[in-house]
């Protein structure tokens, strides 16, 4: 949770977000997400069901009561204040979508349940930091997908012209090829399925696939991991940053402190001291 958080009006307050923020607390709650998780999965095989559907349904609404009053609890130390932290909002709506009705126009949001599991991404660090890394990267990623369309959109282009004629079922349209192309980059049966059927009829088609794949496929995929990397170490370093300010202050940090203090000292009484006579 954001220390911010925690500078609260009421000590009591205070205290009991001091409270949840704990170790062995959060600890608690993680296992509790595993177990529901668990719980979760079972609930999809019928044959766990019919054994132990009773027991499984009933130690699933105790783990949601456990959930609501955790979610209580961090309303009542940090208040609306709460859902200013994205996180804290993100536990809220998925504490709030497993509340929902089994029956009823929103019974099918029901499946959404799973989404308690999710709730880990906010109690473990390192996960949390990936998430926040790759929202990070968002304004990135996004000029990377533009280039990635305008290559699609020119070799589709240029696929229905040339292969459009003989392979209608895979390049008859510019919606065909930008699709078939999709596949080419995923390297879903390109060869076989693809590229040597359109060889057969145009042997030097191969020219135009292979640069299409170190382009779309290599050369892209990299850019990709290179501004994700870049995002993660960039949080890592905004997070190292943070503990190295709220890490108490090292002995030679405090010995060079003393040290300055006393040289503006000695300055301050060798401006006092009157002036030596010849």
């Amino acid at each position: 949770m954001n220390d911010n958080f925690l500078n609260l009006a009421s000590p009591w307050r205070q205290r009991l977000a001091e409270w949840l923020e704990r170790a062995s607390v959060q600890y608690l709650v993680t296992g509790l997400i595993l177990i529901n998780a668990v719980i979760l999965g079972l609930e999809t095989s019928s044959t766990a069901m019919q054994q132990w559907g009773h027991w499984l349904r009933t130690l699933d609404q105790l783990i949601l009561a456990c959930f609501v009053i955790e979610i209580a609890l961090r309303f009542t130390a940090h208040g609306w204040r709460l859902l200013r932290d994205p996180w804290g909002l993100f536990d809220t709506l998925v504490i709030a979508i497993a509340l929902i009705p089994a029956s009823g126009p929103l019974a099918v949001l029901r499946a959404l349940r799973v989404l308690r599991v999710l709730r880990l991404i906010s109690l473990v660090p390192s996960m949390k930091m990936v998430v926040q890394s790759l929202l990070a990267s968002l304004p990135g990623m996004g000029s990377i997908v533009a280039l990635l369309g305008l290559v699609f959109y020119v070799a589709a282009v240029i696929a229905t012209q040339l292969f459009g004629e003989q392979f209608p079922q895979w390049f008859g349209t510019l919606g065909d090829s930008l699709y078939t192309l999709f596949q080419v980059m995923t390297l879903e049966s390109w060869s076989m399925g693809i590229v040597r059927p359109v060889m057969e009829e145009f042997p030097y088609a191969w020219l135009y696939f292979i640069p299409f794949i170190l382009i779309a496929t290599f050369m892209m995929l990299n850019l990709f991991i290179a501004v994700i990397v870049d995002a993660i170490q960039n949080q890592r370093d905004k997070v190292a940053e943070q503990e190295q300010e709220q890490a108490p202050p090292s002995e030679s940090a405090l010995l060079l402190e003393e040290v300055r203090q006393l040289r503006a000292e000695l300055h301050i009484l060798q401006q006092r001291l009157p002036p030596n006579e010849p």
